[in-house]
């Protein structure tokens, strides 16, 4: 019989420098909160249109990320049958947005959608601006939080018995009815999932978002630009601005875990 061995002193030592890099900043940033004052803070006019701001926004990127998500994991997973080139290209295209830095992206997105941009100016022409406007928030935010939703899905559907869609198909459905009310219900746990990690993901984007849509008050500055423009001049608001994102991304993973994200969070 194989004994389970117990980590040496090594691992537990550098797992204790891990963990501790993993809490401490966030037990900082509880222990220097100004509680005192945090109720004021909080009920301020620029937390409160920041944090709506930033919960519409992540909201709508999350939608559209299910909208256009659901079938590009579709096609991923059946991409197995391809040619190796296509295949990983296809890959790597929906990878880049989760390595490539926040900032290139905001860029790429201004040269894409800006006022000179590749289609940005024939937008301009027809009277469309999509820079330094919530709908640029709305598009940053679902590029950078697009690829987990997707992966999430292509994962539960790799996993899922296909035998269900096989007898459906058999008995006379549609490609279309086939997806809709077999599919679907099969991986709407991967689908959940990947729903609330593709919010969070959003909730918190900051590098693509101010450098593609600005910082508007009311327009463009959601909670994580609120955040590090107060930092410079007013702490107490800064840190009250985080701890209010930091609330709101624990609370969604906390309060979901048992039906959307069943086994990760105990």
């Amino acid at each position: 019989m194989r004994r389970d061995r117990r980590p040496g002193a090594a691992v537990v030592v550098l797992a204790a420098v891990g963990l501790a890099l993993l809490v401490l900043p966030l037990a900082g940033l509880l222990l220097r909160a100004p509680w005192a004052d945090l109720p004021r803070l909080v009920a301020s006019e620029p937390v409160l249109q920041a944090l709506g701001l930033s919960l519409g926004t992540a909201l709508l990127a999350t939608v559209a990320s299910l909208v256009l998500g659901i079938p590009l994991a579709v096609l991923l997973s059946h991409s197995e049958r391809w040619p190796v080139v296509p295949r990983r290209l296809l890959r790597a295209a929906i990878t880049v947005p989760l390595v490539l830095p926040p900032v290139v992206g905001g860029i790429a997105l201004l040269l894409l959608l800006g006022r000179r941009g590749l289609l940005g100016q024939w937008l301009a022409e027809a009277g469309v601006t999509i820079p330094f406007t919530t709908g640029a928030v709305v598009i940053a935010q679902t590029f950078v939080a697009m690829p987990f939703l997707v992966f999430a899905v292509e994962g539960a559907l790799r996993s899922a018995d296909r035998r269900s869609e096989l007898a459906a198909a058999t008995l006379g459905a549609t490609p279309a009815q086939t997806f809709r009310l077999v599919t679907l219900p099969l991986v709407a746990p991967g689908i959940a999932a990947g729903a609330v990690l593709c919010f969070t993901r959003a909730l918190g984007e900051f590098g693509a978002t101010i450098t593609f849509a600005g910082s508007l008050p009311g327009a463009t500055r959601t909670l994580p630009i609120a955040s590090y423009l107060a930092m410079s001049s007013d702490p107490d608001t800064a840190i009250a601005l985080a701890l209010v994102l930091l609330v709101v991304s624990v609370a969604v993973l906390l309060g979901l875990r048992d039906r959307w994200l069943p086994g990760v969070v105990r």
